[in-house]
């Protein structure tokens, strides 16, 4: 058994079971002193006082002192499996182009897309690493990873492989969604229901049958597609048996948040431009609205109404985005600080948002996302001796060691 201890907080993000936070328990975390974390077979068996603790000789001991202990932090909306750079149309971005201007001209997506077709699967996985990585410093101990710049099945299937085998090399939960209805490809932008075809017929059911991918996603934008094409894309991925999450209400109100909504996604992403009469619809479900207020920084683009939309009693979680074009920020502590400063969240929202809530996203709840008796032993381990200093600290990461399954797998020199 493993005995983590003498840490000066353990911010358990309690549930007590319910496995989210929404309402004022979004606002509670649960922060013990003076305890002690016991860890059997990869899981959280107790947490107990210090002072009974008893047969120190029967423990592997880890000395938290000067430390503080949160669940291992999840990472639920992220585009790591890219190739290429984009600083081109960053610097576009900043000369006043919109996003949509440059995707019309053929840049955005569909630069990556070129890039990701002419790297071999070999090139892709070690491009990928380091970002991996730099993931698993910052304290994330699950990693959601989507597809998305292939754009036909040969290159949406070498994605979702290179995800898997990440997946296997490293010690991290990352969790593989398939977004082939990211934006239409060049071969297919004047008949799109041929790709839609082959998406349904083709791409969906190679996936499911080979397990290459947990969600499937769609951006349903006027650049993009229509909430009529992923009503198709969705009905076709729920047959096969997989869970489904949507970007929506980024740019445009095109019917995407009621497509999500009719299918029971498990979350829907952006929501940049969400109609406040629309707020009501999701208090009245348990979907996750994944915020990601990297994308409006990186941007200079309106915020997603986070205040609004937690006051009326929504499920929220907070993500980086990452991505080469809109959100080339892979530091989810900033997105932490971001989220306080631009969208007035409370230290101790963000934390649920960044753990439990970021779980509950990914389907995951019931086994990560909060420090409760039975889950898995999934810690970040910060050099503070106080909470808040975690988001004070705008633009550091402070975490000093990341534990999974019980397993230090990094740890700051």
């Amino acid at each position: 058994m493993k005995l983590f201890s003498n840490a000066e907080q353990i911010v358990t993000c309690n549930t007590n079971g319910v496995n989210f936070k929404k309402d004022k328990d979004f606002s509670e975390l649960e922060v013990l002193t003076s305890h002690a974390i016991i860890v059997e077979n990869d899981l959280i068996k107790d947490i107990i006082p210090n002072q009974s603790i008893k047969n120190f000789s029967d423990y592997e001991i880890f000395d938290l002192k000067n430390k503080i202990i949160l669940p291992g932090l999840v990472e639920c909306h992220t585009h790591t499996a890219f190739a290429g750079s984009r600083a081109d149309e960053f610097k576009m971005k900043l000369d006043g182009v919109h996003y949509e201007e440059i995707a019309s001209q053929g840049g955005g997506i569909l630069k990556t897309v070129n890039a990701v077709r002419n790297i071999s699967l070999t090139d892709l996985v070690e491009l990928i690493k380091p970002r991996i990585d730099e993931f698993i410093s910052q304290g994330i101990t699950t990693l959601e990873i989507k597809s998305g710049y292939g754009l036909n099945f040969e290159n949406e299937i070498k994605l979702l492989h290179a995800i898997k085998i990440l997946d296997e090399l490293y010690p991290i939960d990352i969790v593989p969604t398939f977004l082939g209805a990211h934006t239409f490809p060049k071969e297919f932008r004047e008949n799109h229901q041929v790709y839609i075809e082959e998406i349904v017929n083709k791409m969906i059911p190679h996936i499911a049958k080979n397990n290459l991918a947990e969600f499937c996603d769609a951006f349903c934008e006027t650049s993009a597609f229509s909430s009529e094409e992923v009503d198709l894309i969705f009905s076709a991925a729920k047959k096969h048996g997989l869970k489904l999450k949507l970007h929506t209400e980024q740019f445009n109100n095109i019917g995407g948040l009621d497509v999500a909504l009719k299918h029971n996604a498990i979350s829907v992403d952006h929501l940049e431009v969400l109609k406040e009469s629309d707020i009501g619809k999701l208090a009245d479900s348990d979907v996750v609205c994944d915020l990601l207020p990297g994308v409006s920084f990186f941007l200079n683009y309106q915020f997603a109404p986070a205040r609004k939309l937690i006051d009326a009693g929504v499920v929220v979680a907070l993500s980086t985005d990452y991505n080469p074009g809109s959100s080339h920020i892979l530091n989810l502590h900033l997105i932490m600080q971001l989220a306080a400063l631009k969208m007035q969240l409370k230290a101790e929202e963000i934390i649920n948002a960044v753990t439990i809530n970021a779980a509950k996203s990914l389907g995951r709840n019931d086994s990560i996302g909060s420090i409760e008796i039975g889950k898995k032993a999934d810690f970040s381990i910060f050099n503070t001796e106080e909470y808040p200093d975690i988001i004070y600290n705008v633009g550091r990461n402070l975490n000093c060691m990341t534990i999974k399954n019980g397993e230090v797998i990094y740890q700051r020199v």
